[in-house]
């Protein structure tokens, strides 16, 4: 199914690679054009998703900033504004992945999942809601990047799984709060869809194994379940898993 958002825009935080890079392009195939934000990412991961964006025809630029800190988050919409006076799309995909159970978190491992995962997505959505608002007509969709610690306690990561949990919730309130307003908020749960550098061929098998179609997915299915949500002018307050079947 080919999706066409020509002459939108999108931010999608996070988006220099993996998951995130995935998203960024799947919208440019779609017409969309694409503001990269990144953090940590080495400057040839950027200039290299910036090529393949381009390659779409559309326009695309990159801002470093981080997302937990309201003046990171302030550089990110003024350029947003600046370059391409308006915001139809906000995919909040930035995060940290951190490992620990209960009593090996340290308050400092805490903080961070929390301000990355949680009060970014927070802090943009809010930045986002002013410049949709300001559309013409009114609008937009907001789609925030959830994961297997939002709906099931993940006993070994546990600031992650709080965090996204605290997400779904902010989507769940976002959808009824804008929805009056013409702005749409939804939720991607994917599951095994990118092999983690701790893992092995064989032990990444033995994941998709486990869901009920009995395979891994990968970053291109969460991209496509993102444009769809982009595109769906009646769907708000909804997840949809990308996971194979792992949350049955």
């Amino acid at each position: 199914m080919h999706v066409d958002l020509t002459d939108q825009v999108a931010l999608v935080t996070g988006s220099a690679q993996r998951v995130g890079k995935a998203i960024a392009l799947e919208l440019a195939r779609a017409g969309v054009h694409i503001l990269v934000h990144y953090n940590s990412s080495n400057d040839q991961h950027v200039r290299d998703t910036l090529h393949e964006i381009k390659s779409f025809g559309v326009d695309a630029f990159a801002v470093q900033a981080d997302v937990s800190k309201p003046d990171g988050v302030a550089t990110i919409f003024n350029a947003v504004s600046e370059h391409f006076k308006r915001l139809d799309i906000l995919v909040n995909s930035a995060s940290i992945f951190n490992k620990g159970t209960l009593m090996e978190v340290t308050l400092e491992d805490w903080q961070k999942s929390l301000d990355v995962n949680l009060t970014g997505a927070f802090l943009c959505t809010q930045a986002a809601v002013k410049m949709m608002r300001e559309n013409d007509p009114a609008g937009g969709a907001i789609i925030n990047i959830l994961d297997y610690g939002s709906t099931r306690p993940w006993v070994d990561r546990v600031d992650h799984g709080i965090s996204k949990a605290g997400l779904l919730m902010l989507t769940e309130i976002s959808a009824l709060t804008l929805g009056p307003e013409n702005i749409r908020v939804n939720g991607v749960l994917p599951g095994p869809v990118m092999k983690s550098a701790d893992l092995s061929d064989e032990r990444w098998k033995e994941v998709g194994e486990r869901t009920p179609l009995r395979r891994t997915g990968n970053a291109e299915d969460v991209a496509r379940a993102v444009v769809y949500l982009a595109s769906e002018s009646f769907i708000t307050g909804t997840v949809i898993h990308v996971n194979g079947g792992e949350h049955l």
